[in-house]
């Protein structure tokens, strides 16, 4: 395939996908049949021109539209981890106390955080099961750094029951102090494992 036909597929893929895509490698790997046709030069040349034009169609996101997702991502997450059983009895006192305190401090991190780093912003895909206390995190996707971990802890304090004590950390600290979201009731009755 023509040099010129890959680097134009890869513009189109990335653009009509807002880079939410990558390109397959076989249009973004060197074709050294096609590299006789070019000196060395010119195909260095073309190949850093192609790869800073694939980067430079990187989407940037604004501020209000890393929050957007980053909330929508947070409650999928949330509710993942509670699972069928928790998830329905919680819900709404969630909805209520907890999500609106996460959404404060997800959005004072989009606005303490560069702009144009924010889309390498992510949260993570895997809440923790059973008894551990891993919602989510946000990291930062080159470096893999953490940025805040959002956690929810089963407390048992003597003769009061069970309680969901929702609380997060940060890179600030090296994640060592817990800064408190709320605490939900649960009953008396020890709760069901995450994620069941």
């Amino acid at each position: 395939m023509p040099k010129w036909l890959k680097k134009s597929l890869v513009v189109l893929i990335t653009a009509l996908t807002f880079g939410t895509v990558s390109p397959p490698a076989y249009l973004i790997a060197d074709d050294n049949s096609d590299e006789s046709n070019f000196s060395d030069i010119n195909s260095s040349e073309s190949d850093s021109f192609s790869t800073g034009l694939y980067q430079s169609l990187k989407p940037q996101l604004s501020k209000e539209q890393f929050l957007n997702q980053a909330l929508v991502q947070a409650e999928e997450q949330s509710f993942t981890k509670f699972g069928s059983r928790i998830g329905p009895k919680i819900e709404d006192e969630f909805k209520d106390l907890i999500l609106p305190k996460m959404e404060e401090v997800i959005s004072t991190l989009a606005f303490q955080h560069p702009e144009e780093d924010l889309s390498n912003l992510t949260i993570s895909e895997s809440p923790a099961g059973g008894d551990g206390e891993k919602i989510f995190h946000i990291y930062h996707k080159v470096s893999g750094q953490d940025i805040i971990r959002f956690h929810v802890r089963k407390d048992n304090p003597p003769k009061e029951g069970y309680w969901f004590n929702f609380h997060y950390h940060t890179h600030h600290d090296q994640f060592q102090n817990h800064h408190a979201l709320g605490s939900i009731y649960w009953a008396k009755n020890m709760p069901p494992k995450w994620l069941s």
